[in-house]
């Protein structure tokens, strides 16, 4: 216990196998478990940043289908504003073709009345003609 002493203040300790040592056995002891523990956090950092790193590539992707899709409805949007000019124009045109004929209707109309009307005077004229003989 007296050469123990001895040691101990010149800084040399004793561990539990007799070995002779710069650190307390109790310092040692408290070294060992705090580097296990840092060992330990290293490794659930480790792990941490592995399982964020797949989280944000899992990000990655649902954000680049999100962009994809957006894309796809703003195409869609847009073919569908097309398709919608151009009924727009269709209906135009067949609205002035509408007009057209029935304007060509109502020449139609007045030829036909002038014409029953030369007929009737032709008639009446055939008529008199015939009377008179």
């Amino acid at each position: 216990p007296m050469a123990q002493a001895a040691l101990g203040s010149a800084g040399l300790h004793f561990d539990e196998l007799n070995k002779l040592r710069v650190l307390e056995p109790e310092v040692a002891a408290q070294t060992a478990q705090l580097r296990e523990e840092c060992r330990a956090f290293v490794d659930k950092t480790e792990e941490f940043q592995k399982t964020v790193g797949s989280l944000i590539e899992l990000v990655d992707q649902l954000a680049k289908a999100a962009e994809s899709e957006k894309m796809k409805a703003i195409g869609a949007r847009n073919l569908l504003k097309s398709i919608a000019k151009q009924r727009e124009a269709q209906e135009q045109q067949l609205q002035a073709l509408i007009a057209e004929k029935k304007m060509q209707l109502e020449r139609y109309r007045i030829e036909y009345e002038t014409l029953c009307k030369i007929e009737a005077d032709q008639n009446e004229f055939i008529d008199q003609f015939i009377f008179q003989k």
